[in-house]
């Protein structure tokens, strides 16, 4: 029955995407009669005052990602609650399509099979890049930078900086004991790992996160940001700053307190599906930092070294437990404790028991 499905759901995405072709290839014949006019926007999106906002594969874009788990949620919130910045929720669709790129750029058969039909990978790239704008453009509303937040996305950052040149990424980094005691204790199902073993996720994090790691490298650090959740908690204010100044955006004191901007006419939106929206409700705090401490079993302690390297590369010392993250801002203290009296609830528009959350693990090169 689930192999049905996702063939199914295989099926309807590659109509999609054909449709979505013909839509290109007529926009490119009607561009070239000057159908269009001065106008070279592949997409174009009204605001709440009519006005129109232009987007094509020149825009500027950000995508954000990362290991789930890693505060890719609290970051697109953040840039959320920029006047400036639109992300919104997980679209999910974008690394499917993805992964059905990367399928027919590596499948020679199929790769031959479009070629004999006239499907150049020129012609793929630029329906790609038209249907991933296309979903970025019209699932929010427009704003001067728009933002896409699927994790595993990242795998594809080579890729995607080629379909689109201003492109900008932010990769959140986390401690991998971290990352995978949340996604067992919240029973985040990602394909490919074990929730009932603590080894098997840090070896599949461990792979994952050397992947994005990778090609964020190769992308360039004028063009990738990594960020670390654990500066985002303690520093929310140097980090964020940090971050704007890359995407040279100006500074808004609005990032610092995105829980005020949930559900407001241009500010954050929030979906009852996503695991992580009882906790980006509430202000940047200490909550989940060191909450996978005395969880991880003692076998798996003893070999973290081993089980995941790219701990110490990315500067966090595996043989600390508890580790010492530094010391937080005043603020995130106070924040913290106000977290802590219960001072925050789930919105009545989002109550209602979160549907299981699945991040399929075939997109690309996970």
């Amino acid at each position: 029955m689930r192999l049905s499905l996702r063939r199914g759901a295989t099926s309807l995405l590659w109509l999609l995407f054909l449709g979505l072709l013909l839509k290109v290839l007529q926009w490119l014949q009607d561009c070239s009669s000057g159908a269009h006019g001065s106008s070279n926007a592949y997409v174009l999106v009204r605001d709440r005052q009519n006005k129109v906002h232009g987007y094509n594969h020149s825009s500027p874009l950000v995508f954000v990602g990362g290991v789930p788990r890693s505060g890719t949620t609290l970051m697109r919130v953040m840039l959320d609650a920029h006047p400036d910045i639109r992300c919104g929720e997980e679209t999910r669709v974008i690394p499917r399509l993805l992964g059905l790129r990367q399928g027919w750029a590596v499948d020679r058969g199929e790769r031959q099979r479009l070629e004999e039909a006239g499907i150049t990978q020129e012609i793929l790239d630029t329906a790609v890049a038209a249907f991933l704008l296309e979903v970025i453009a019209r699932h929010g509303e427009p704003a001067p930078l728009l933002c896409n937040k699927d994790p595993f996305t990242l795998k594809s950052a080579v890729y995607l900086s080629q379909l689109f040149p201003n492109s900008k990424f932010i990769l959140m980094l986390r401690d991998g004991r971290a990352t995978v005691h949340s996604m067992i204790s919240r029973r985040v199902t990602i394909s490919g790992f074990n929730l009932s073993s603590y080894r098997d996720c840090l070896t599949k994090w461990n792979r994952a996160v050397q992947s994005m790691f990778s090609q964020c490298s190769q992308v360039g650090s004028h063009r990738c940001l990594e960020v670390h959740y654990e500066d985002l908690v303690l520093h929310p204010r140097a980090t964020l700053q940090r971050v704007l100044n890359f995407l040279e955006i100006e500074w808004h004191e609005g990032v610092l307190h995105h829980e005020e901007a949930i559900g407001q006419p241009g500010g954050v939106s929030l979906s009852r599906i996503e695991r992580s929206t009882d906790q980006v409700i509430k202000p940047v705090n200490l909550e989940a930092l060191t909450r996978w401490v005395g969880h991880i079993p003692e076998d798996v302690l003893a070999d973290m070294k081993s089980i995941a390297p790219m701990l110490r590369r990315l500067g966090y010392d595996p043989s600390a437990n508890p580790p010492k993250y530094g010391k937080p801002d005043a603020v995130v203290i106070n924040n913290t404790d106000r977290v802590l009296k219960g001072d925050f609830k789930i919105p009545s528009s989002l109550k209602g028991q979160p549907q299981q959350v699945h991040f399929n693990g075939t997109v690309p090169g996970r």
